[in-house]
C-alpha cells in the first residue's frame, strides 16, 4: 500500500492535463477579447462608410 501511494504521489501526467487546459483557456480568453474588439472597430468603420456613402449618394438621386 506504501508503494502505491508512493507512485501516485510522484505521477504528474494529471497536473499537466490541468496545466494544457489552462492555457488553453487563457488563449480561448484572449482570443474572444481581440474578436470582440475587432468586431467592434469594424463595425464602426463600416458603419461610418455606410453613412458617408449614403450621404454622397442622396442628393444624385
Amino acid at each position: 500500500m506504501k508503494k502505491i501511494f508512493a507512485r501516485l504521489m510522484k505521477d504528474e501526467s494529471g497536473a499537466t492535463a490541468i496545466e494544457y487546459g489552462l492555457i488553453a483557456a487563457l488563449i480561448s480568453v484572449a482570443l474572444i477579447a481581440g474578436a470582440t474588439s475587432l468586431g467592434s472597430t469594424l463595425n464602426t468603420t463600416f458603419n461610418s462608410l455606410g453613412s458617408k456613402l449614403s450621404s454622397s449618394t442622396a442628393g444624385k438621386l
